[in-house]
């Protein structure tokens, strides 16, 4: 793949963690098909309502999304790459927190994974108004919530594959439309993140 000017880097750790290498890529897929389609809704005259600071999605969805491989990148980034006293916080709020409660990874209004959130995180973003406390605009007015092209997740999914034991080209692609891929998915809201918090010891 040819390296996106949105692909994070980890050069160290890519060198120790192939699936790493997977997950950024396919990360990179969706950011910077989501920020085309952002560029060609503004140019129709949309603005969007998303900005630094903002997080309402966080709260008040109750079922996001992750695979395996996210989580697994969600461990790394934790344990590896955070430090204090960021870390002390995170690690008190997954000790707290309980099945169905808002995303464990807000502390103080941010998001704390921010560069491994989610490919559901990373495709959701909100035209016109701003968010009322507590709405979910999927539901209120989902002709503003932008609905990414599905070549972008369906790329991004195909870029993680392997991780999975996927290897043949055609085999990717019967494993994510099958949906064998999505049988695999997990709520993060509902996932057991006390045991990352006992990894941080």
């Amino acid at each position: 793949m040819k390296r996106s000017k949105f692909r994070l880097s980890f050069p160290k750790d890519e060198k120790n963690h192939t699936w790493l290498v997977l997950l950024l890529n396919a990360y990179a897929i969706m950011d910077e098909g989501v920020k085309k389609d952002i560029e060609k809704l503004e140019k129709q005259g949309k603005s969007l309502a998303c900005k630094r600071g903002c997080s309402n999605c966080c709260k008040t969805h109750r079922d996001i999304p992750v695979y395996p491989i996210e989580i697994v990148g969600i461990y790394w980034y934790v344990i590896e790459k955070i430090k204090e006293p960021f870390r002390s916080q995170i690690k008190s709020s997954l000790l707290k927190h309980k099945k169905g409660e808002t995303c464990p990874f807000l502390i103080d209004g941010v998001c704390s994974i921010y560069p491994m959130r989610p490919l559901a995180c990373r495709q959701f973003n909100v035209f016109g108004k701003s968010c009322e406390v507590g709405e979910d605009p999927f539901y209120t007015r989902p002709d503003d919530v932008l609905k990414p092209r599905d070549n972008y997740l369906g790329r991004a999914l195909f870029e993680t594959a392997s991780f999975y034991g996927v290897f043949d080209s055609d085999e990717k692609i019967e494993f994510i439309n099958s949906g064998r891929l999505n049988s695999l998915v997990k709520i993060l809201q509902h996932y057991p993140w006390i045991e990352l918090a006992r990894r941080m010891n």
